[in-house]
């Protein structure tokens, strides 16, 4: 089975390293015109030197309503059409018990994390899917599913962004709405739970590792490909079977 993308353009948010790079890169590489984004245009620029395909950025903060705007226009403008939006960009300034937030962190990590992706989504709607029926990829976390540590803030944001997954998908179809629930994945944005750990984790799981970037990118390719015409509104957990590595004997 030959996952392609050919003809399609595609929009990845967070897109100059870790998750969001991997997916940009995946889905050049299967054929679609990829326009990155992220804050820093230097990173951006650095992350476009080790893909193949067509690609191009543009520097935008995913938290302005405005920025969503001008980069839909960017990437239709540049690219001609738009298909795919991948709210992957994302953020996690507080770590510590839900009650000891501040409102400063409270604010920062809901911008991101969640007005983003619903106001980048309305933009691309707007913009292209009304018309031509697209593919929304929202990048959320096993967290938004199953509660624990100090992450409680974060994981708030990543539980509504499935929500809002199951919601989209009811309101704007044909276009479809997909999430995408990865467990530990080893990235800078992880790097402290990677440390602290991983190693502990790796070995529980039944696969035996910690998730990589490549891992979350091949199955958004999929999502995101015709092979996937009939699937929307759900979220697909991929975390190495974390939910069932209490269950061996």
């Amino acid at each position: 089975m030959d996952v392609r993308l050919d003809g399609k353009v595609a929009l990845v948010t967070g897109a100059s390293r870790g998750i969001g790079q991997a997916v940009a890169a995946t889905m050049a590489a299967a054929g679609a015109k990829v326009m990155l984004t992220s804050r820093k245009i230097d990173q951006l620029t650095e992350a476009m030197s080790t893909m193949s395909g067509e690609v191009d950025a543009v520097a935008s903060h995913v938290g302005d309503l405005d920025s969503g705007e001008r980069t839909v226009a960017a990437t239709i403008e540049r690219f001609g059409s738009l298909d795919i939006l991948v709210n992957n960009a994302g953020t996690n300034p507080y770590y510590g018990p839900v009650l000891g937030v501040d409102q400063g962190r409270w604010d920062k990590t809901f911008e991101v994390n969640l007005r983003g992706p619903v106001f980048w989504s309305a933009a691309a709607h707007r913009a292209a899917f009304a018309e031509k029926p697209g593919v929304i990829i929202n990048m959320a976390s096993t967290g938004g599913i199953r509660p624990g540590g100090h992450l409680g803030i974060y994981n708030l944001t990543k539980a509504a962004l499935i929500h809002l997954t199951k919601q989209l998908a009811g309101e704007i179809g044909p276009t479809r709405v997909l999430g995408i629930a990865p467990g530990l994945v080893v990235t800078d944005f992880a790097q402290v739970l990677v440390d602290n750990f991983g190693d502990k984790l790796a070995k529980e799981l039944p696969v035996r590792r910690l998730g990589e970037p490549q891992d979350i990118a091949n199955l958004a390719t999929f999502l995101a490909s015709d092979l996937a015409s009939w699937i929307t509104g759900e979220t697909y957990v991929i975390d190495g079977g974390a939910g069932v590595k209490d269950v061996g004997g």
